[in-house]
């Protein structure tokens, strides 16, 4: 078994009088592909954004490889990539200037051909040219993905990452992660989709107010057995809607 490399302990986030997080305690290893799910205020976009290093815990700790959080050098940060329903991109750059720019914001070398894989693999090879404000969703979606996974990063954090996707870019990104989970890496989701969100991973969780009331492996779990845990979990009027 792998040792973990993402670990959180007694993670807490407030914002004002409001708990975000509340002792959130567990382990990632490499190789795991976790999809956390719960209702909207859940808590899961805040804990995504605290093992993105995008925000710090307001108590507790994060440790990557063993290392506090507190202290890792901004180099670190070329292990992360993030795909979201934000695309990250500049409106007024053509996809292939914003890759470029991505490149070279991580000192990237050699960075053409990886970029002209990433452009050929997912379909955008005639769209290189064409401004991001251009685009339709799905190719914003795209160029979001080539972007996010241009520096071959280690651990893939997503937040709702399918929302308002066509059909044939769903699948495109459920093959990539698929295959980037072959890879040993860390991929982390959060969606509100449980079909596709129990299909995609090894390992689920649900939040609720903050609170992680479920964690366990998928093979331990059968996807009607997990649906009906996640109603009786969550209590929301709204929890079937999410399914």
């Amino acid at each position: 078994m792998n040792n973990p490399f993402i670990d959180l302990v007694g993670v807490h986030k407030h914002y004002g009088e409001i708990d975000a997080l509340k002792d959130i305690t567990f382990s990632i290893e490499k190789g795991t592909f976790l999809s956390v799910f719960g209702p909207n205020g859940a808590g899961k976009s805040t804990l995504l954004k605290i093992i993105a290093t995008q925000i710090t815990p307001s108590k507790g700790k994060i440790y990557y490889n063993g290392k506090d959080g507190k202290h890792l050098e901004n180099i670190f940060r070329k292990n992360l990539g993030i795909i979201s329903h934000k695309t990250y991109l500049y409106s007024s750059l053509t996809v292939l200037d914003n890759l470029r720019f991505y490149a070279k914001l991580y000192n990237m070398k050699n960075y053409k051909k990886r970029i002209e894989y990433l452009l050929k693999k997912l379909g955008l090879y005639e769209k290189e040219f064409d401004y991001v404000k251009n685009l339709s969703r799905g190719m914003s979606q795209r160029a979001a993905i080539a972007r996010a996974l241009l520096h071959d990063p280690s651990i893939i954090i997503l937040d709702e990452p399918f929302t308002g996707l066509d059909q044939s870019v769903s699948n495109l990104l459920s093959k990539i992660l698929s295959e980037e989970l072959k890879k040993n890496k860390i991929i982390i989701m959060a969606t509100h989709n449980i079909d596709l969100g129990y299909k995609a991973s090894n390992k689920l969780a649900i939040m609720r107010k903050g609170n992680l009331v479920y964690l366990d492996k998928r093979e331990n779990i059968s996807i009607d057995s997990f649906k009906e845990k996640y109603i009786k979990l969550v209590k929301y009027k709204d929890a079937y809607e999410k399914i």
